[in-house]
């Protein structure tokens, strides 16, 4: 029991026990303070980890939308809008962005393996990506033009 009452008389005096009296807030206004700001970091933790399952459930999205892209290899994309899938019927090579182009005996397949070769060959020569635009002349149908503004070339594709 004197050990006891020793003890408690060292954390009263400044022994041991003096750094955590010391670090209890004296007044009920820095208690009031304390504990609102604590409120606050609770509330900014909830809301970063709220952000972070947003996020993630977009993220999740993405990818099932491009595995499920995936799964329509078939389909060209659009190189001009790098967006939409290009669509070729009744002589003719559309995108939804605008892009139309006549063409003879051109099917996906053909289309696709005509864009995958025409990439290649220019990949061996350089490593910048090459842009695609429609063109037309004054009494010209439009044709589908492949440049590169770092190696100076271009390729008329359709």
């Amino acid at each position: 029991m004197e050990q006891g009452g020793q003890r408690l008389q060292e954390g009263l005096l400044g022994g041991p026990g003096e750094e955590a009296l010391s670090q209890m807030p004296e007044e009920p206004d820095e208690l009031a303070v304390l504990e609102e700001i604590q409120q606050e970091l609770i509330l900014q933790e909830q809301l970063v980890i709220e952000e972070y399952e947003r996020s993630l459930q977009f993220d999740e999205e993405c990818l099932n939308a491009m595995l499920d892209g995936l799964d329509a290899s078939d389909k060209v994309i659009c190189p001009v809008c790098r967006k939409n899938n290009l669509t070729v019927r009744n002589h003719a090579v559309f995108c939804q962005c605008g892009l139309y182009i006549s063409t003879q005996g051109m099917t996906e397949e053909k289309l696709q393996a005509l864009l995958e070769h025409t990439l290649t060959e220019h990949s061996h020569r350089c490593f910048h990506n090459p842009e695609f635009t429609v063109t037309s002349g004054m009494e010209e149908e439009a044709s589908l033009l492949m440049s590169c503004p770092v190696c100076d070339s271009w390729t008329i594709l359709l």
